[in-house]
This record gives structure tokens, C-alpha cells and sequence, in this order.
């Protein structure tokens, strides 16, 4: 399993000590909104495929399309960035980034499923791996998100933390339902 390192990484410098250390990826969120170069300056060193952005999006009740007109947060999904989640999405591939991390702060937490339809706007609009988080509550979940929301991967946490599943029969359970599993048990 490649080993991803987030927070803090605000310069190329900062990603060569993580690298340095055993990391595989680095994921960089509010330091690549600043300075969206960080991306190609990590990439350019590193390789893309160890560049991940990770995005915090939130619908936008006052659009007249809430999931096309998503933003990006910042701190914990507490501050507007003032950027839309698809057009951050594609300016931080054209960057360099090798995979995105895109949590919905409106699902996140509420284990009431990923948001499918942010995640597949977002799959749709890239070339590059996307990884769904924030939502999960049942292994079915996963299963839509791969279908539904056209993710690449997605991140499980609260289903591992309160028991709902383990690693062994949320990949039975993905491997059943016909998504590809790297190591089925």
C-alpha cells in the first residue's frame, strides 16, 4: 500500500523530507491553492504520480446548479478558497498532480454515503485518478461510488473505526459486486 503524507507540505523542500523519510505521495491541499506552481515543482521532482491534490469541496445552495457550482474550502472545510471543485480539479492536472483527493464536506462524516454525483462530475472532468472520501457508512457506499460516482479509489475510515466492516469484507463484498480488488480476500 504506497504511503501518502499530508499537511504541512508548503515547498518542494518540505516534500523532499517527507520523501526522504519513506513516504511514497505527498498530498498537498491549502499550500497548492496559494501557489498552485507547488504542484509542478513537486511533480517535476517526484514525479506525478506522487503529487496528490486534496480538495474540499462543498455544494453551493445558491447556484442554480449546487454540484457543477461546488467550491473548494480550506481549514477543515471551514473557509471558502473562492475557487469552483471542477475547475481546481482541472488546473491542478494541468499542473502536474497525479491523483486528487476529493472529499465532499457535505457528506463528510455523516456516513450517509459518498456524494456520487460531485465525485463522477469531477472523475468526468479529469484524466487522473480520483479518490472519493467523506460519506461512508456501509459497504454498499463504496459500492456506489464506484459505479455511481465513477471514483478510482475511496477512502475508508468510520466503517474500519466503528466496526461496520473490515478490510477483508469490504474487498469480498467490492469483489462480489464486480469491482476491481488488488488482493481479494
Amino acid at each position: 500500500m504506497p504511503f501518502t503524507v499530508g499537511g504541512g507540505i508548503r515547498s518542494a523542500d518540505d516534500a523532499a523530507q517527507v520523501f526522504e523519510a519513506g513516504a511514497d505521495k505527498v498530498s498537498v491541499n491549502s499550500a497548492a491553492l496559494a501557489d498552485p506552481a507547488l504542484i509542478g515543482a513537486i511533480g517535476r521532482s517526484f514525479g506525478a504520480q506522487a503529487v496528490v491534490v486534496a480538495i474540499d469541496a462543498r455544494r453551493d445552495p445558491t447556484a442554480d446548479d449546487p454540484i457543477r457550482d461546488a467550491m473548494v474550502y480550506v481549514q477543515g472545510g471551514r473557509k471558502p478558497a473562492g475557487r469552483r471543485a471542477v475547475e481546481w480539479a482541472r488546473e491542478a492536472e494541468d499542473r502536474g498532480a497525479g491523483e486528487l483527493l476529493l472529499t465532499s464536506m457535505d457528506s463528510d462524516g455523516m456516513r450517509t454515503g459518498f456524494d456520487c454525483e460531485l465525485t463522477a462530475l469531477v472523475s468526468e472532468s479529469v484524466n487522473i485518478p480520483v479518490i472519493a472520501s467523506g460519506g461512508a457508512g456501509t459497504v454498499a457506499h463504496f459500492v456506489d461510488v464506484f459505479g455511481r460516482g465513477k471514483a478510482d479509489a475511496a477512502l475508508a475510515a468510520s466503517i474500519f473505526h466503528f466496526g461496520v466492516a473490515s478490510a477483508r469484507s469490504l474487498k469480498q463484498e467490492l469483489a462480489r459486486a464486480g469491482v476491481p480488488v488488488r488482493i481479494p480476500c
